[in-house]
């Protein structure tokens, strides 16, 4: 491995002796500076890669230790202005989202329910459908008959019925009061 000092050109006194003792001690400052490396590395609790510098350079490190507890940060009103506007916006934003899902969730159970709606709906029609058929049934003249046959009743005779829409000379079209011994009915035309 050349060194810098041996590829520098050889003008000055210094250089050659920088070359001459780069030659010889290159290996051991390169040897020193891995050492330094993995030793502050083991401190630090982290593998550092060894420092490039120029061989045959000396390093000197010196710890100094800073104190930064008097320092106080300078308030940058632009950069203040610009992060209340950003906050602003994200507020804004998610405000606008939060609405929106709002809405989308809403919607979707308001569909379950038109769902739900529909599907009773259908079913009452299904019922009323099946109870129309049963009063049909039940409302059959011929089994009407037959049920008061097994009872014992029978058709009323000639004249032993009387229809009150038949009208007579009173009739005006007006309510007409029936009149019994305890009881009295107001019948109304059709």
């Amino acid at each position: 491995m050349a060194s810098w000092a041996a590829a520098w050109p050889q003008r000055t006194v210094g250089a050659k002796i920088g070359a001459a003792l780069a030659a010889g001690l290159n290996a051991t400052l390169n040897r020193t500076m891995l050492n330094r490396a993995a030793r502050s590395a083991s401190q630090n609790g982290a593998i550092a890669a060894p420092r490039r510098c120029m061989p045959g350079a000396p390093e000197i490190y010196f710890r100094k230790a800073i104190d930064n507890s008097r320092l106080v940060r300078a308030v940058d009103l632009k950069v203040k202005r610009e992060m209340r506007l950003f906050t602003a916006t994200v507020v804004v934003c998610c405000l606008m989202a939060l609405v929106y899902l709002g809405q989308h969730c809403s919607s979707i159970e308001y569909g379950y329910k038109i769902e739900d709606l529909r599907s009773s709906r259908d079913q009452a029609a299904q019922v009323n459908h099946t109870l129309r058929l049963e009063e049909a049934t039940l409302k059959d003249p011929e089994r009407i008959n037959v049920l008061a046959g097994n009872l014992g009743l029978a058709l009323p005779a000639v004249g032993q019925v009387q229809h009150m829409d038949e009208g007579d000379a009173r009739d005006s079209g007006a309510p007409v009061m029936a009149r019994a011994d305890s009881s009295s009915v107001i019948s109304v035309p059709n």
